[in-house]
């Protein structure tokens, strides 16, 4: 079972616009398309429940609010229980899926991306949970990083946001030099001609 490609799932839903129903099929990738036809209107609202509940864990998780991740993950886990089963096409192709074949779209989808979270958690911690820090952005990410020191979703964000702090030092700067070039220099009121 790839745990990885699960909690990237739920990071996924979270990145995810979910307007209505052709933004809720946008979400799956091909491997996924049997999910793709045959979610319904009804899904779009349970999935934008479990959005803003797995942005939560995100956010818990970025403050250093590790009790209330686990509280919220745990919570999940119950209203999306896992039912392991084992698929495939042939012997040589088992592997592991999260729910049974006849849960509905949005069961399936959603025990794998809690699933998968909560193995994230366990696994690293929640301080591996990321909200960009990009103002602009918000998406949510995994921090893969070998140090945990990954601060934005994308590194168009990271650029983006390291573009404008450049920017914004070098505008400071001019400011800075105008204002001092503007400033009368030390004693030239007191200067006085001489007869």
């Amino acid at each position: 079972m790839n745990f990885d490609a699960y909690a990237r799932t739920g990071v996924d839903l979270v990145n995810a616009r979910l307007d209505d129903l052709d933004d809720l099929r946008a979400l799956f990738p091909d491997e996924n398309a049997w999910m793709r036809d045959e979610v319904a209107d009804r899904d779009v609202a349970i999935f934008r429940r479990a959005q803003k509940r797995l942005r939560d864990v995100f956010e818990y998780g970025t403050s250093g609010r590790d009790a209330q991740a686990v509280t919220e993950l745990n919570a999940m886990l119950e209203a999306f229980p896992v039912q392991p089963r084992i698929s495939g096409h042939d012997s040589s192709d088992w592997h592991m899926h999260v729910t049974s074949r006849g849960a509905s779209v949005s069961a399936e989808y959603l025990a794998g991306a809690v699933w998968g979270l909560s193995v994230w958690l366990c696994e690293y911690g929640s301080a591996r949970f990321g909200v960009c820090a990009d103002e602009r952005c918000g998406n949510v990410y995994l921090d893969t990083s070998s140090n945990c020191c990954r601060r934005f979703c994308s590194e168009r964000c990271a650029t983006r946001s390291h573009v404008a702090a450049h920017r914004a030092r070098k505008r400071a700067a001019v400011g800075e030099q105008v204002t001092v070039a503007a400033q009368p220099t030390a004693g030239a009121d007191s200067l006085t001609p001489v007869s």
